[in-house]
């Protein structure tokens, strides 16, 4: 058969010429001769110019604000992000098809927005200046009480949405001014059950050069009051930013609250099943029959996330001193905790997941077991769909004549439903230097060495997706918790042995069954000691499996604040030193 291009007819190569030339001019036109969106924020707003990312946001779905809709699903709306600095109260940016600084998602550029009636609306996700003790200066978002998310950080502008008819081919100026700002949150109140600390860390605000928090709430035992005689075992639960202790309810669930569809689960009402295990926790954890222990979520979101990994980073700071040798120990203080490592736990899924095993790994003699869920990648060969250390690019898989797409996001039905690239350029238009406040970026700024700019190295080009595996190696030997165990086995191992126990399903929407696999096959194999490891896959089951094969999914993670419990009694019998308090906690 004929070449492709030899095969066309004489009239089609015309056809291709006139679209490709249209293509060339349409990318060369002047902002005049296409649409342009003019934005500013009045005076009343700051008097001081404001640096930070300016979104603008195009929705065809009214039932919210477009702010609230963009996401890396298949479903979500349209965002275009552009960096500011010193931008100053009345003064316009615009962002039109002609701006190079300009990143889109799902569309890469302004021009390729199709023509009808958009909701339009701008965000300006804020910045501040940061002079660290190692002589760098940052702009950075900031968390403000939210957990770090740039549509509902107070301090944030925002426009009203407005409709707008965008018509490609002509001519328009459309304003826009960010007129609302995002109000501040307030705190939870403490009650006879739940308490919040928070405390200035020397390490962070060392590090940082400012003053720099940490929080978290804790779930006291019931009679902690009755019986200030009793010292209690701690429970540290990690994960992604918590407002307050979550699924913690003293009241039965509200008989009128309408029911909530669940995509993730797909099960209307679902908000109602959540009050249900709510109260049903709190009758469990108040129940004569529960051992009393100390429930802790810990606050420790960075300028990059929502928490910080929970582990000392080159960007993010020495967040896993902070944690564990400043805020534990004063919990403990305050809430007579027994302060010792036989008598604390980690656990916790996904990012939690990670942290738990992280924080086991780095800090062996200061916690018991670990429990581990569906953790993030712990074995950086199956980085989610790559091997960091032997694939050339995390976008594709790379034939000698074909590219082939790597899978980012997995439904239940394990159909890819977003691909790496697409989470990717999601981030880069929210942010660049791994500001976008999300999971890839995160990764990046713990597990990076520091760039000459003092923001986090790539691990992979974000517009490109080829892998640098210079930085790649700087993550094996900081980051990749199976090889820093396999590696430090003579040391680690009599400290883990036993102590180990994953938890994650064959389905995980983000593939990361593959990694808690790799580290079965080590800890199958390790000597000298061996392992004796608990490791579990729920078959066919989603992210994020915590190890219940009697439950689904959706009721199983509700319950991770019981569900290990008998397995930490027996760790507690097993280790706890001769003349162990464990008799006052017991009551």
């Amino acid at each position: 058969m004929l070449p492709r291009e030899r095969a066309l007819p004489q009239v089609g190569l015309v056809l291709l010429a006139l679209f490709t030339a249209m293509n060339l001019i349409a990318q060369n036109l002047p902002p005049e001769a296409a649409p342009i969106i003019a934005v500013s924020f009045p005076e009343a707003k700051s008097a001081t110019p404001l640096d930070g990312r300016l979104l603008l946001l195009f929705s065809t779905d009214p039932a919210e604000e477009p702010r609230f809709q963009i996401n890396e699903g298949a479903k979500t709306q349209i965002v275009f992000g552009m960096d500011v600095e010193e931008w100053k109260a009345g003064e316009t940016l615009t962002i039109d098809a002609g701006n190079a600084n300009v990143f889109g998602y799902p569309i890469r550029n302004l021009r390729d927005l199709k023509p009808g009636e958009y909701i339009v609306q701008a965000v300006l996700d804020r910045y501040e200046t940061f002079h660290r003790a190692d002589g760098r200066v940052l702009k950075l978002p900031t968390d403000r009480g939210e957990g770090r998310k740039w549509n509902r950080a107070p301090g944030n502008l925002y426009s009203k949405p407005a409709k707008l008819n965008w018509e490609p081919g002509k001519p328009s100026r459309n304003t826009l001014s960010l007129s609302e700002e995002i109000p501040a949150i307030t705190p939870p109140a403490d009650t006879k059950y739940i308490k919040h600390i928070r405390i200035q860390s020397e390490r962070l605000s060392k590090f940082w050069g400012r003053p720099t928090f940490l929080g978290a709430h804790v779930l006291l035992p019931q009679g902690f009051e009755e019986h200030p005689e009793a010292r209690y075992p701690l429970m540290v639960f990690h994960g992604h930013f918590p407002a307050d202790i979550g699924g913690f309810r003293t009241e039965p669930p509200d008989p009128n609250l309408k029911p909530v569809y669940s995509e993730r689960f797909r099960l209307n009402g679902y908000n109602r099943i959540e009050q249900e295990e709510a109260y049903k926790f709190y009758q469990t954890w108040t129940s004569a029959s529960f051992p009393r222990f100390l429930i802790v979520e810990i606050q420790h979101a960075t300028p990059f996330y929502d928490d910080s990994y929970a582990v000392n980073s080159a960007n993010v700071g020495p967040y896993g001193d902070a944690i564990n040798l400043e805020l534990i120990p004063e919990i403990e203080k305050r809430f007579r905790g027994i302060g010792a490592g036989w008598a604390r736990f980690v656990y916790g899924g996904s990012t939690g997941g990670w942290e738990a095993l992280a924080t086991k790994v780095f800090y062996p003699d200061l916690y018991n077991a670990a429990f581990v869920a569906c953790p993030d990648p712990i074995d950086f060969r199956a980085y989610t769909v790559m091997n960091i250390y032997e694939d050339k690019n995390a976008y594709f898989i790379e034939g000698a004549h074909k590219l082939v797409p790597r899978s980012g996001h997995r439904d239940y039905q394990d159909l890819p439903t977003a691909t790496m690239q697409d989470v990717n350029y999601y981030e880069l238009a929210l942010g660049t230097k791994s500001r976008s406040g999300q999971q890839f970026d995160i990764w990046e700024a713990v597990y990076s060495p520091m760039g000459e700019d003092g923001y986090p190295k790539r691990i992979f080009d974000k517009v490109t997706g080829e892998i640098d595996h210079q930085v790649a190696e700087y993550w094996r030997e900081h980051y990749d918790l199976r090889h820093i165990m396999e590696r430090d086995w003579a040391t680690l191992g009599p400290k883990l042995r036993g102590k180990l126990h994953l938890y994650c399903g064959t389905l995980d929407n983000y593939y990361l069954n593959r990694a808690v696999a790799l580290i079965e096959e080590f800890l199958n194999r390790a000597k000298n000691p061996p392992a004796e490891a608990e490791v579990r896959y729920g078959v066919n089951c989603e992210h994020c499996w915590n190890g219940d094969p009697a439950l689904p999914n959706h009721l199983s993670r509700l319950r991770y604040n019981t569900m290990y419990v008998p397995k930490i009694l027996e760790h507690i019998t097993n280790s706890a030193p001769p003349g162990a308090d464990l008799k006052s906690w017991r009551y």
